[in-house]
Order: structure tokens, then C-alpha cells, then sequence
């Protein structure tokens, strides 16, 4: 703790220890001593006991190289460690080292602290026949095969006493406030116990807190012992050393007091770490002097890490146990709101499956200034207070408070009936509440002395707070207070808070929400507009700049720019003609030569299968071919009277397209000297906006160009089926389309992220007769389910959020599983080649439109 000047006494609380700057005390223990260094191997400080372990005095040493003090071979090792530090948080350790090199081993622990090397040691005295690391391996074997949490404290404190030999094992466990309790002892006979007593969190002042963090092993060895000053206490920019990472720093004299006060001569403290938090201590009391090397205290230090770290395991796994079963809960919740088409007041006729989601004395929900309440509750009036209370409290998120009354004042009137509260908002305004009511339960809490009874105390230095000197054991009785609200249990509510929304924003709120959609889809389609006008005109301009070079006067200029942006115009009317999503790869390049040589057509000859390309790629083969056709109308086949052009396009073995462009009977061509923007539209639109391949062969026959479409790109145009009187018998079986009943007794898969739509599409297939359907949110869910279930049919949303689903593809092909997609994008998606053939739908569905889809997939799959 701070001492306080007296003309401040006003200020003296329980505060003034948080303020206190223990690492900064210029002290360490006399087990040892310390040598400081600046980072070029000079000596800055050492302790004041240095003449105990070396032939020199401090004053000689200050301002000397470290090889004066020590022989270059400790120094090689001390380097040596500070190259394998982990972090400028670590600490290297040597053991039983001969530092000085006159045959005296020593502990060795090294470690930086800003600019600052901290070199301490301390005798080694090695108990014989004792293996650190098999004894520490022997512990945690003994602590993995308990059972439950509290078989595990008491065999952690149990191993722990038996390797130190301390009087007193406890293991200290913070709760959310601070506050701490001995959850776990091990004791030597004749002492009392302190097991299930409580700490207040000012006997651990907050900077303590960082510094058992921050340095997770601590031990006083003797409580009465004089602390060693170390010289010089401040450096020539007057700052002290900090001691943070010290292991011999000395220790606060109130702590001293506080633990004379218990009776206690030596103490050690092991920190339990969890999630980089402060979750406990292993607190070791001895009631005699007593020192540990710095073997075994690094050997109870890893101890103590590796059990942090089997809790932290415990835990998890008993707070997954506890979310799986409330979310099974909480599933069957909204499966019942979803049918029942709720109203914002309707929610509180789900009271009972509400109250086993998250276990109250009391339920009421709070909407549009009515009230509904179930069990233990409040009147109109105070709920009403309430509620403008939570309006305040904060963001649209839950609120939970075992206390209500000590942030609610009105809440003290009416403490013995609500006591606690958690608040889940369900609108946003006004705000309406479904909220949870715990009753007061009186506690009876049993401190370790009265926390309440440190005294006022007047030092060298002025006023200041003594530790209690009484620890026998202080009962206090809380009231106003209720059992708290688990961490998993506001995890439930949050939730809660999210479904509850989603599905009334779905079937309670129509109006709104249409108009909230018409008002977004007007967004979306005017932040689409801007962004197609913003790359037309990013285009335009690319192609007056680049299209400038290769002008050789005004007119020349025009020209060229006008066919090019006349080609772009072309392929747009193309896109919005009646077929929009697709056209011909023939019409798209017969509209470029009737375009630029209508009278020169019929030397062009094109040949190909129907290939049909998607609008995507509309405006970069538009580009391509109008530069193709410039070209040889300039200087190729079509420039003269007597030369032809050839276009042949086919399917390859890997699905993709090849288009051969052949120039021939023209005048003689050669390479040309300087690449134009033509030529670099030619060679590069292809293969950077599709994702294809482009080649060009200048031959002095004529031009020959290659090109390459992915399979994405384009399909192949379907044929129109023949009059009805000409179609074979079983062609027209063939062609029938499949109807619902195919469906019936299949088992289905759904890979959806939104529960709603899940659920929605759960229900539709189960009306057409589906016998099964299994619900997933990620792939991984759903390959779990093909791992585990048979499935007949997958229906699978393509943008599941962090991922899409087209990962699963290769799972539903080994098990010849046919799937339909569906998709929320309003353009065609782009599948990947293994899916290639698969149906897809857009959001929103209808049920026909699904159940047809579906129906499709099933009948290809028998078929093929």
C-alpha cells in the first residue's frame, strides 16, 4: 500500500493499495543477490549483499564491463539464454551453474526489462535423487485421472503440499467481482482449516493481479527477513528498477504485516492462468522460514501451467455440454414460434419452454406498454420504471444484474420479491423486453476475518490502511441479491435475442419489412447502377487513352474509338435482348462483320456447335472480335478482294471452349513491330477478365489466332424439341417431367446458414412426402451428416456466410447424392466444374419452383 501525506488523510481507502508501486520497491530478498546490466555489458546496479557472494563491493563494480564480475565462460552462457528468450516477458534459468567459475554452483535466472539486463542468483543446493521433470510428469498423471473439477483441486493442492513440504496448500479462485474463495486445501494436522472461506479483492491489489499474471511464481522465504536495497536506487535519468520479472524482488511491507498478521513465516504462490485472465492461485503458507531452489520452484511453476491448462479443458468442455444442451432447447423454442406465427405479445405464451432455456423465478414480457407476466413478477407501474431504466442502460444487447436494486434504486422497494434480472430487448423502438426474474436469496458468506477492518494508521509518511489482523472466520449476510446469471446462461440470452428478432421481423412485422425490402432492393439497385456506370465510364476512358497511340490524325482517332465503343454498344443490346442471360458465341460474332463488312459477309465462314455465352463475358468477346475484324478488314484476308476468314469453335476434353481464328488467300502478313491497344485487347481481354487463354501466330499466309473459354463461360445451347408427331415413343417418356411424388420416402439433406429459411424448407419437403430431413449450417455440419445418415437428395444455399457450399460437391458426388443449389444472387452463379449440370434456384423460392427442382435432380440422377 501508498503512504499518504497527513495533510491528505481524507483520501485514505481501500483503494490507495491499487496505487501502490510494488515492483518499484528497489529491494530483493537476501537468498541471493542481483547484478544489473545495460544492454553493452556494463554493470548499472547490483544488490547491496554482492560482498557476500563475490570478492568485490558494489561500489566497484558499478560502471564495470560484466566480464569484470564474471569469466567470459558464464558470460557466453548467459548470452546463450538470452538468445532463446521467448518473449521480452520470459525468464531463462540456469541450474546449479558454476557461476564465478571457482567450482560453487549457483541458480542462475536472466531475463530483459526494457533496455535493462537483470542477471540473479542464488546458491543451488540440488535434493539428491530428485527428478524435477519425472516428478512434474508423476503429478499431472495423478491430477488427469480425477474426477470432476473438485477431485482435481483437492489433488492439486495434495501434490503440490507433498513436493514443497509447505504447512498449508489452497487453492484461490477469483470470482467475476474479485473476490476470492479457497476452493481447495491440503493442510499439515493441528491447523485450522481455511477451506470454503472468502478473500475480498482488496487483499490483492489490482497491480498485484497484473504481476501474478506477468510473473505466474512467488516466493517470500522467510517473512522476517531484512530486504537487501539494491544500488543505486535510481539511474542517472532517476527511474528505479523494475523488479516485475524479478524472482527475488523483495515484497510490499504491508504485505509482510498482512501475512505476520496470519501467523505466517514463508509463502509461495503459483498463478493459475486461463485465457491470458487471472482465474486462481495455488497459495502455499509455511509456518517456519522455508526456501525452495529455483529447480523445484520452476518445476511447480510448469506444474502450475500445465494444470491451468487442464481446468481451462474442464471447463470448456462443461460449459459445451451445458451450450449444446440449450441450444437443443432453444431450436425446439423457435420451431414452435415459427409455426405459431407470433405476435411481439405472443412470446409470452412460450413462457415455459423460455423458462427451461434460461431457469427464473419469474417471466414477463414487456411490449407496447402492456404487460404479460408468469410466476414471480412485477406491477404495471414498476415494470414500466424498468423498463425506461433498461431503455437507458445501453445498447440493444441483454442486460443480466444479480442486483437490481444497486443500479435501480426503486428496485430496493420490491428486493425481496425480484432480486435479479435479465433483460432481452426484442424491438428496437420502442424498445419492448422479455424479461427474467430471479428472487432475493439470502447468502450467508464467510469471510476470513472481518474485510471491512483495516485500520487507519499513521506511518513515517503520513496516513495510511493496515491489513486486519483477525482471520478467524466473519459471517456476513447478503441481501438483495440473487443467485448470478451464468455466463452461459446471458450467452442463451443473446442468442434468444437474435431468433426471437429474426423471426418476428419475419411473420409479425409484414408491412414493414416489405417496404424495408423495397427500400433495400431500390438501394441495391442503385448502388449496382452506379457501380455498371462507374466501370463503363472507367472503361470508355481506358479506351480513348490507350486507343490514342495508334490514331494518326483526328479523324483517324474517331474512327477507331467510335468502332470500339460501337462494339461495346452491340454487345450490350445483346444483353438486353429477350435472351439477356445468354447468347450464340455465332451471333455474337456475326453482328461484329455484318457491323464493320456487311458487304465482305460472305467471305467469313463460321462453324461450331451451339455454344451460347453467358452476359459476363459478352463485352470482353464483343471487344475481341470487333479488333479481329478491324484488323483484317486493314491489313489481313478481308482487306483485299480474294482473302477469307475461317472461325471454328469446339468443345474440349476438359469442358472448356476453343475458338480457332483463321485469316487466309490475303496479302502477306508479318509480325507487327510495336504491340497497339488492339493487339493487347486480342492477347489479353480473354485471359484476364475470363479466366481463359489467348494466342496469336502472325504467318505469312495470314493471321491465326487461339482461343480458350472456361467451361463457366458458356453452355451449350439447348435444342428445340422436335413437333410432337415426330417424336420417338420413348423420347416422349424421356422428356416427361418428373412430378412430386418422386420425392416421396427420400431422405434430404439441407446446407443452409439461416434457420429460418432451414426450417421453412424442412416443412415443404415434409409435405411432399420427404420421410427425413437433416439440417446443417457449415460444411462441416453437413459432412458429419453424410458420415452418419443416409441421404437420398441435397438442397444447398451457395453463400453459407465465411464459406459456400461447393466444397460439399465432391462429398455428393462420391455418393452419386444429386443436389440443387440455391442462391440469393440475382445474376446466373458460376459453378465450379464439378458441379457442373447442377440446378440452381434464387431466393426467395416458392414451393413448386423447389419441389420441381428437386424432382428434376432425382429423376437425372435414375435416369443417368
Amino acid at each position: 500500500m501508498t503512504n499518504f501525506p497527513a495533510s491528505r488523510d481524507h483520501d485514505v481507502d481501500l483503494t490507495n493499495c491499487d496505487r501502490e508501486p510494488i515492483q518499484f520497491l528497489g529491494r530483493i530478498q537476501d537468498f541471493g543477490f542481483l547484478v544489473a546490466a545495460s544492454m553493452d555489458w556494463l554493470i548499472e546496479r547490483v544488490s547491496a549483499n554482492i560482498a557476500d557472494f563475490t570478492p568485490h563491493d558494489a561500489d566497484a563494480l558499478l560502471g564495470e564491463p560484466l566480464l569484470f564480475l564474471f569469466p567470459e565462460s558464464s558470460v557466453h552462457a548467459i548470452r546463450g539464454r538470452l538468445q532463446i528468450l521467448s518473449s521480452s516477458d520470459g525468464v531463462e534459468r540456469l541450474f546449479g551453474f558454476d557461476l564465478f567459475g571457482d567450482g560453487r554452483p549457483f541458480d542462475v535466472a536472466i531475463h530483459v526489462i526494457g533496455s535493462t539486463l537483470v542477471v540473479e542468483a542464488e546458491p543451488a543446493a540440488r535434493a539428491a535423487g530428485i527428478n524435477p521433470g519425472a516428478l512434474i510428469k508423476s503429478m499431472i498423471s495423478r491430477v488427469q485421472r480425477t474426477d470432476g473439477l473438485d477431485g482435481l483441486y483437492r489433488e492439486c493442492v495434495r501434490q503440490l503440499r507433498g513436493i514443497t513440504g509447505f504447512d498449508r496448500v489452497m487453492l484461490y479462485r477469483f470470482a467475476s467481482s474479485g473476490a476470492g474463495a479457497v476452493v481447495a486445501e491440503s493442510v499439515r494436522g493441528g491447523l485450522g482449516s481455511f477451506l470454503g472461506l472468502n478473500y475480498p479483492a482488496a487483499d490483492i491489489p489490482a497491480q498485484a493481479r497484473r504481476l501474478y499474471v506477468q510473473n505466474q511464481i512467488r516466493i517470500i522465504a522467510d517473512v522476517g527477513a531484512v530486504p537487501i536495497p539494491v544500488l543505486p536506487e535510481l539511474d542517472p535519468h532517476g527511474r528505479p528498477l523494475d523488479l516485475s520479472l524479478s524472482v527475488l524482488r523483495s515484497v510490499s511491507p504491508i504485505h509482510i504485516e498482512y501475512l505476520s498478521n496470519m501467523g505466517v513465516s514463508a509463502s509461495m504462490s503459483i498463478s493459475i492462468v486461463i485465457d491470458g485472465k487471472l482465474w486462481g492461485l495455488f497459495a502455499l503458507h509455511h509456518y517456519a522460514p522455508r526456501h525452495l531452489t529455483m529447480e523445484i520452484r520452476s518445476a511447480t511453476e510448469l506444474f502450475g501451467q500445465m494444470v491451468s491448462l487442464i481446468i481451462e479443458g474442464r471447463l470448456y468442455k462443461e460449459a459445451k455440454r451445458v451450450d449444446e444442451a440449450t441450444r437443443e432447447q432453444h431450436d425446439r423454442f423457435v420451431s414452435k414460434l415459427v409455426a405459431a406465427s407470433p405476435s411481439v405479445e405472443a412470446v409470452a405464451d412460450f413462457a415455459e419452454e423460455l423458462r427451461e432455456i434460461i431457469p427464473c423465478d419469474g417471466f414477463a414480457v414487456w411490449a407496447k406498454g402492456q404487460e404479460r407476466t408468469h410466476g414471480v413478477g412485477l406491477s404495471r407501474e414498476e415494470l414500466q420504471s424498468l423498463a425506461r431504466f433498461l431503455n437507458r442502460a445501453g445498447s440493444s444487447r441483454v442486460y443480466a444484474t444479480d442486483e437490481l436494486s444497486a443500479h435501480h434504486a426503486p428496485a430496493a422497494d420490491y428486493s425481496d420479491r425480484v432480486a435479479g434480472v435479465l433483460a432481452i430487448p426484442i424491438s428496437r423502438s420502442p424498445r419492448d423486453y422479455i424479461l427474467f426474474f430471479r428472487r432475493e436469496i439470502v447468502q450467508t458468506v464467510t469471510w476470513a476475518g472481518d474485510p471491512k477492518t483495516k485500520e487507519r494508521m499513521i506511518g513515517p509518511n503520513g496516513a495510511r490502511l493496515t491489513p486486519r489482523k483477525s482471520f478467524e472466520a466473519w459471517k456476513e449476510t447478503v441481501l438483495g441479491k440473487s443467485l448470478p446469471w451464468t455466463e452461459s446462461e446471458v450467452k442463451a440470452g443473446e442468442s434468444l435475442r437474435v431468433s426471437i428478432l429474426e423471426v418476428l421481423l419475419r411473420f409479425n412485422e409484414e408491412s414493414e419489412r416489405q417496404q424495408m425490402l423495397a427500400a433495400q432492393r431500390q438501394e441495391l439497385l442503385i448502388a449496382e447502377l452506379n457501380h455498371r456506370v462507374r466501370n463503363i465510364l472507367s472503361l470508355i476512358r481506358a479506351l480513348v487513352v490507350q486507343s490514342k497511340p495508334s490514331a494518326r490524325d483526328v479523324d483517324g482517332f474517331a474512327r477507331i474509338i467510335g468502332g470500339r465503343i460501337q462494339a461495346l454498344a452491340r454487345a450490350h443490346d445483346q444483353i438486353t435482348s429477350e435472351q439477356f442471360s445468354s447468347t450464340s458465341l455465332q451471333d455474337i460474332i456475326r453482328t461484329e462483320v455484318l457491323a464493320y463488312i456487311g458487304s465482305k459477309q460472305d467471305r467469313v465462314h463460321l462453324d461450331g456447335p451451339p455454344i451460347c455465352v453467358e452476359a459476363a463475358a459478352f463485352s470482353t468477346l464483343a471487344l475481341v472480335f470487333h479488333e479481329l475484324v478491324t484488323n483484317s478488314a486493314k491489313y489481313g484476308a478481308l482487306s483485299d478482294s480474294s482473302g477469307s476468314v475461317s472461325v471454328v469453335w469446339r468443345l474440349d476434353e476438359d469442358g472448356s471452349c476453343g475458338i480457332d481464328w483463321t485469316e487466309s488467300g490475303g496479302p502477306p502478313v508479318t509480325a507487327p513491330t510495336r504491340r497497339g491497344f488492339g493487339s493487347t485487347i486480342i492477347e489479353r481481354s480473354i485471359p484476364h477478365d475470363l479466366g481463359g487463354e489467348a494466342r496469336l501466330d502472325f504467318r505469312l499466309g495470314g493471321l491465326r489466332a487461339h482461343f480458350r473459354l472456361p467451361a463457366q463461360v458458356f453452355h451449350i445451347q439447348t435444342v428445340a424439341p422436335l413437333p410432337a408427331t415426330a417424336l420417338p415413343k420413348e423420347t416422349e417418356t424421356m422428356s416427361r417431367p418428373a412430378g412430386p411424388e418422386i420425392l416421396n420416402g427420400l431422405r434430404a439433406l439441407i446446407l443452409e446458414d439461416n434457420m429460418i429459411i432451414s426450417l421453412d424448407a424442412e416443412q415443404l419437403l415434409i409435405d411432399q412426402g420427404v420421410r427425413e430431413v437433416h439440417l446443417a449450417a457449415s460444411v462441416s455440419e453437413a459432412r458429419k451428416l453424410l458420415e452418419s445418415q443416409a441421404v437420398d437428395v441435397a438442397l444447398l444455399d451457395v453463400n453459407l456466410g465465411s464459406e459456400t457450399s461447393f466444397s460439399l460437391v465432391p462429398d455428393l458426388r462420391r455418393r452419386d447424392i444429386p443436389f440443387v443449389f440455391v442462391t440469393g444472387y440475382g445474376e446466373k452463379i458460376e459453378l465450379p466444374e464439378d458441379a457442373a449440370g447442377a440446378g440452381a434456384i434464387k431466393k426467395p423460392f416458392d414451393a413448386q419452383e423447389l419441389v420441381k427442382a428437386l424432382a428434376r435432380a432425382v429423376a437425372g440422377a435414375r435416369n443417368g
